[in-house]
């Protein structure tokens, strides 16, 4: 990981990661700036802002996924921003395969996440076909 300014932001991102993988939700959310605001372009729907938010969606998470772990497949960082890729698989409490897979791009300041864009999607099972392009996945909607 690449940290232009010297560290904030690279450490913010390690410090997120080893939360994640202990389920310290208490050092989880001191990760995140109280008025952070989270954005999924993709869902806008699920937009929230509040530090209060990720505390409540987190411990769901946590509570209903015992092993979730969290990879951090690759980040970089330049300024104020962490861009971030991630695979977040796990078990469910009912049994079923949790496993996520995307992109986070986090904006830093005072050494917490103030907002972020999150391109996350549900990996798909590998199908016998397999090959779908992006292209058909388009223009099938």
């Amino acid at each position: 990981m690449r940290d232009d300014q010297g560290g904030g932001a690279e450490d913010l991102v390690r410090r997120l990661h080893a939360a994640m993988n202990a389920h310290d939700l208490g050092a989880f959310v001191a990760c995140f700036a109280e008025d952070y605001d989270s954005a999924q372009p993709v869902h806008p729907e699920r937009a929230f802002r509040g530090s209060a938010q990720v505390r409540a969606n987190w411990s769901a998470i946590f509570a209903d996924v015992p092993d979730f772990r969290a990879e951090l497949v690759a980040a970089d960082v330049a300024g104020d921003t962490a861009w971030t890729e991630w695979r977040w698989p796990g078990t469910r409490a009912d049994g079923g395969r949790m496993d996520v897979a995307g992109v986070m791009v986090l904006r830093v300041r005072d050494d917490r996440i103030a907002s972020a864009r999150l391109y996350l999607e549900p990996v798909d099972d590998a199908g016998e076909a397999g090959g779908a392009t992006l292209v058909e996945d388009i223009t099938e909607r």
